[in-house]
């Protein structure tokens, strides 16, 4: 009798574990999200469309899978800082992945020698769908202005973007921002699942300033980016949960570049 009862305690606590693992593989709903190191990331949707957020491929942190990528579909850029648009131009012009960014940008990208058809220029709250993908822009505040040589043009203004893929699955990339009440809007209409959130500091929100952040988002995944890759972005994750309430510490995916969650 014991033998049975140990034998049924060991597949009920086999059968839980299978549970948590296939919850945890199934949690972004067949999206996959991949740290590029920085604010880059790489995200494959549920259809297999490859989306890159602000590929900055040959950064400090950039893993070596980074500077081999040969397709998109999709490239999202929060603004015009050279630490986000990054490999942008050339990858457009290799896979002819559709650019997406503000106005501003838009004008920058199509100098580089990106044809028209490929971009798509925006603003705050203007929704875009591509192959299926609804892209809005939202704000961010911060700085944009796109190193030229030795000048600095006109970016216009800094933004975020929240995607809605195929299967409704929201993913909100903050770009570069300090924090703001506003953020409590970008929850309100459009409740993102998973916030990438800058933690680095000096240039952006640190972690106390991230978990504010958090707190006005309430999604249910947050990754950190954007620290690590100077010392000056001397924000870290740990750093981070020590200002997020048990529900959120418990939200954090702390990915190393090159590492993929889903």
């Amino acid at each position: 009798m014991k033998l049975v009862i140990l034998s049924a305690i060991i597949l009920l606590v086999l059968a839980g574990v299978v549970a948590s693992a296939e919850k945890k593989k199934q949690r972004f709903n067949g999206v996959e999200v991949t740290w590029l190191g920085h604010a880059a990331f790489l995200v494959k949707s549920p259809n297999g469309k490859i989306v890159l957020i602000d590929p900055w491929l040959d950064n400090p942190k950039a893993p070596e899978m980074a500077k081999n990528i040969t397709k998109a579909d999709i490239i999202l850029l929060t603004h015009g800082h050279f630490d986000h648009v990054g490999s942008a131009p050339e990858l457009a012009k290799k896979t002819g992945a559709k650019v997406v960014c503000i106005f501003e940008v838009s004008r920058y990208i199509a100098k580089q020698g990106v044809p028209e058809e490929q971009i798509i220029g925006m603003n705050y709250s203007g929704t875009v769908d591509v192959d299926g993908i609804k892209i809005t822009m939202v704000p961010a505040v911060h700085s944009s202005g796109i190193s030229d040589g030795n000048n600095i043009i006109e970016g216009g203004n800094p933004a975020g973007f929240v995607v809605e893929f195929e299967n409704g699955f929201k993913v909100y990339h903050t770009g570069d921002t300090g924090l703001f009440g506003d953020m409590e809007l970008i929850k309100r209409l459009y409740s993102p699942d998973l916030m990438l959130v800058c933690i680095g500091g000096h240039f952006t929100m640190g972690p106390r300033e991230a978990a504010e952040a958090i707190k006005l988002i309430q999604p249910k995944y947050v990754i950190p980016m954007h620290y690590g890759t100077f010392p000056i972005l001397a924000g870290t994750p740990d750093e981070l949960k020590k200002y997020l309430p048990a529900k959120f510490k418990n939200a954090v995916i702390e990915l190393k570049p090159g590492e993929t969650a889903n």
